[in-house]
């Protein structure tokens, strides 16, 4: 179904600039009962500008969550994609927020419904600003939300499968092997790396990660 509704979206001109990983903490696979994570498309018109604002009525019951991302600055074409030849090709690391969302009332979600609507991505925020992969700690990355000033989730880069590029490997290789390989130029989304929190319209929502950065936008308002 999300293959479908994927080439769909790009018959109709949407344009794939990058792709999630979600399910990527053990205790959410867990509570879904799978063993897996899965993912997502990233499209060009889901990226909420750094310090922007998202329309409240673009979404139906949003949440947020802080996360690492990647930008490619080389293609992964191999199934057997290692955790090596993803740093290799890694061009930046950014913190970033993803908002999610579902079509199914209340988030009373399966593993199908979460993978059939595109791994339940929406929109998502890059931090303009970006770091070289060498001598970055992301395991040990220590992350922080915050809506209206307030701490509302916090986490670690661990929390996405040990390691955020454990994660981006899994995408690559599991891409590749769809033949729908991941390219230089894509973002990678690499999992939550502590609660998702529901959002309220006039929310301004700031993501901190140690030594990576900082993201942030606000639902609605001015």
């Amino acid at each position: 179904m999300q293959t479908i509704n994927t080439h769909y979206w790009e018959a109709q001109g949407r344009r794939i600039v990058g792709r999630k990983a979600g399910l990527t903490a053990k205790a959410v696979q867990v509570q879904l009962g799978v063993d897996q994570p899965d993912f997502g498309a990233l499209f060009d018109d889901m990226q909420v500008a750094d310090g922007g604002r998202l329309d409240p009525a673009r979404t139906l019951q949003p949440k947020a969550e802080a996360e690492i991302a990647f930008v490619l600055g080389a293609d992964l074409p191999d199934p057997g994609t290692t955790i090596e030849q993803v740093a290799a090709a890694v061009a930046s690391v950014h913190a970033a927020i993803e908002i999610v969302d579902s079509r199914i009332a209340d988030w009373k979600i399966t593993f199908a419904d979460t993978v059939a609507d595109n791994g339940s991505s929406a929109f998502f925020v890059l931090a303009d600003a970006g770091l070289a992969l060498e001598g970055l700690d992301l395991e040990g990355a220590a992350m922080e939300m915050l809506i209206n000033g307030a701490v509302v989730s916090t986490g670690i880069g661990a929390a996405a499968l040990g390691n955020p590029l454990n994660a981006a490997a899994w995408l690559a290789q599991t891409l590749a092997g769809r033949g729908e390989p991941l390219k230089a130029g894509d973002i990678l989304l690499a999992g939550a790396l502590g609660p998702m929190v529901a959002l309220t319209p006039g929310d301004h929502v700031v993501a901190s990660i140690a030594g990576i950065g900082t993201t942030s936008f606000t639902y609605g308002g001015r």
